[in-house]
Parts: C-alpha cells; sequence; structure tokens
C-alpha cells in the first residue's frame, strides 16, 4: 500500500519543486560505512575511492595504485535501495582519477493511474508497474599543488539522470570543488559542493487520461522546467594521533555544513544561511581493527504536541576490519532513535591494489 501512494506523491512532489533547496537529495545520504559510522564527518579525513565522493582532493590521500569500493544499503524497511561503486587510480606522484557511480531506486512501484476504467469499475488487472530511480556518476580528478606545500585541490563532474518510469525524467550537470591543507598533523578541508549550481531539465510524458486523474485528485500537473541545487560549503578539520609504541590511533574530525538556500530546521540559521555540525571518532588498533562513532543531522522539529520546536540529532556507531588487501567496514546509524531518521544497517567493502604503490 505504501508503494501504491508513492506515484501521486512522486508525480505531484517532482511538479512541486520550484524550491530548490531539498533538490538532488539522493547525493547527500553518502557513501562508504567507515564515513556513515563517524556521522557524515568526513570532508577532511576521507582516502581512498570513497574520497571521490566526500572531497575529492582527499584522492590524493590513496596509498595504493587502485582502489574499488562497494556499498548497500536498504532504507524505509526495504523500499528503497541505495548502491554505490567506486573506482579510483594513481595517475603519478601528484594525481589521482575516480569514478563514483550512485542509484537510488524505489522499484516496482504500482500505478493506480488506471486502476478505475471508463465505467467506473475497479480493475486491478489494470494495475502495472515502475521504477523511480536516481541515478549519478561523479568524474574526479585531484592533484598536489608543488608551488604551494601541503596544498591538495580536487573536482568532480556530475553527470545525474533521474527517471519516474514512464512519466518523466530530467538530466542533470553539475561540479564540486575541493581542497585539503596538511599542517603538522592537522588536515584543514573545504568542499564546495554543486560550486556553480547543479541543473536538472525535467520533461515530461504524461497522457490525458493521467492528467484528468491527476487533476481529479487535487495534485498538480507538472510541467517542464529547470531545477537548480544551490551550491553547499562544507568545512572541515581533523587530526590523528598514534600512542603505545603506534600499536593504538585515534582520529577525529569536525563539520561545518554551509547551505544558502534560505532558513532550514537548523540549530544555527538566518533567512539566507543555515549551518549543521556534524563530529566523528575513530579509534584503531594496528591499523587492523577500528571503532567508530559521530553524531550528525541536528534538526529542530515539533515536539508530539507541536507546541515548541525541540532539537533532535542523529548518532552513529560503526567498526572496521582492514585485512592484507581488503577492508569492510559496519556502520549503524541513527542510534536509540534519536531523530526522525530511521536505523540503518550499512556494510561497504574496499579492495586496494598494489600497496607497495609510493605516493
Amino acid at each position: 500500500m505504501r508503494k501504491q501512494l508513492l506515484l501521486l506523491v512522486l508525480i505531484s512532489g517532482v511538479a512541486a519543486a520550484q524550491v530548490r533547496k531539498y533538490s538532488n537529495e539522493f547525493l547527500n545520504i553518502g557513501v562508504g560505512a567507515r564515513a556513515l559510522g563517524m556521522g557524515n564527518a568526513n570532508v577532511a579525513s576521507a582516502d581512498g575511492v570513497n574520497a571521490g565522493y566526500w572531497n575529492p582532493s582527499a584522492l590524493l590521500n590513496q596509498k595504493n595504485d587502485l582502489e574499488v569500493g562497494l556499498m548497500h544499503a536498504e532504507y524505509f524497511a526495504g523500499i528503497a535501495k541505495y548502491d554505490f561503486l567506486g573506482v579510483s587510480k594513481r595517475i603519478d606522484s601528484n594525481s589521482v582519477a575516480g569514478i563514483t557511480l550512485l542509484r537510488f531506486g524505489v522499484d516496482n512501484i504500482p500505478n493506480t493511474l488506471d486502476l478505475v476504467d471508463a465505467q467506473g469499475n475497479v480493475d486491478y488487472s489494470r494495475i502495472k508497474t515502475f521504477n523511480a530511480v536516481d541515478f549519478a556518476a561523479l568524474l574526479s580528478y585531484a592533484r598536489k599543488l608543488p608551488q604551494l606545500k601541503g596544498v591538495d585541490v580536487g573536482g568532480n563532474f556530475k553527470i545525474i539522470r533521474r527517471r519516474l518510469g514512464e512519466f518523466g525524467g530530467a538530466w542533470g550537470f553539475g561540479l564540486d570543488a575541493g581542497a585539503t591543507y596538511k599542517y603538522k598533523g592537522w588536515n584543514f578541508a573545504a568542499l564546495g559542493r554543486d560550486i556553480t549550481g547543479t541543473y536538472n531539465a525535467w520533461s515530461y510524458n504524461l497522457s490525458n487520461t493521467d492528467i484528468a486523474t491527476l487533476q481529479s485528485t487535487g495534485n498538480e500537473i507538472p510541467n517542464s522546467n529547470v531545477e537548480i541545487t544551490a551550491p553547499k560549503i562544507i568545512l572541515g578539520t581533523a587530526k590523528g594521533v598514534k600512542f603505545y609504541k603506534d600499536k593504538f590511533s585515534v582520529l577525529a574530525e569536525v563539520n561545518l555544513i554551509n547551505t544558502f538556500d534560505g532558513k532550514r530546521n537548523t540549530v544555527v540559521k538566518t533567512n539566507g544561511w543555515s549551518l549543521e555540525p556534524a563530529a566523528g571518532i575513530e579509534l584503531g588498533f594496528q591499523n587492523l581493527i577500528f571503532v567508530r562513532g559521530g553524531i550528525g543531522n541536528f534538526q529542530q522539529q515539533l515536539n508530539d504536541r507541536g507546541s515548541e520546536f525541540i532539537t533532535t540529532f542523529q548518532p552513529n556507531f560503526g567498526v572496521g576490519i582492514n585485512y592484507k588487501i581488503f577492508t569492510l567496514d559496519y556502520a549503524l546509524t541513527d542510534i536509540g532513535d534519536r531523530s526522525i531518521a530511521l536505523y540503518s544497517n550499512i556494510f561497504s567493502l574496499k579492495i586496494a591494489f598494489n600497496r607497495k604503490t609510493k605516493q
């Protein structure tokens, strides 16, 4: 039944997307259970293949010649599925390139627009299914700046394809830009996501019968339009130290997520700017076993009585194992259900080739 309700919600929701505040939200989920276990605080400590998503300049932290990353997650009791595949390759000592593929989809949604025939009879044999799929490809490149010691820069070119069955779809394009500065064991990072604005051009293919059904149910008729995702700037700092004969390590990171598309339900906000913090920590033993924790998704929500705003947040937990060429990570998000998001169990795998490659 929940899938049946999605049809009219998706069509009318896209039609009403004149407010660009939450455009392309599937690109904000994140990749890699390591980062998700640290509360999505990862722009300054990302490395390897997952850095193509978090901060392309951090691809230069890759210690291997080639890395492959995989992740599968399910949301809303398995209704929505989210998949990630990434590959990154060191070109030389000063540059790394990568590609990140993302898919977020709800499959086999019943199309109930034709449920009632011309005589007003309910005919379940008329029900067909369709898929609502969001897809993105991020083409990444990172390079050291020899003239600026400790500074790495990188960028993403994003290709977006969003499809709502046969009813409509969009093509989108955008750019991300990132930079990392390393100084005395500290990493300082800045990521400009959708830095020039990301543009999705929507078009629709609705029959006269579909339009009549939408009108009779009080929904807007979608028109072709261009949806713009406003820029977002994420600032981060991270510090890692080793102790007890270098057997143990600890790494902590703090991020500040800045948006400029109007007031959001964040802890710090103005009419034109909103800020949301995120923080994570990782404890390691001999670069073999890791335990992680993080907190993020700070939001102001109305309480159950609707009488006042309360601050909610999302605590996360994770573990990881690094053995030879394999790194297996696990994250449990939203521990204790402290936010409106549902908890999820997430696994990701990273495979490294040619570990002896030197930077």
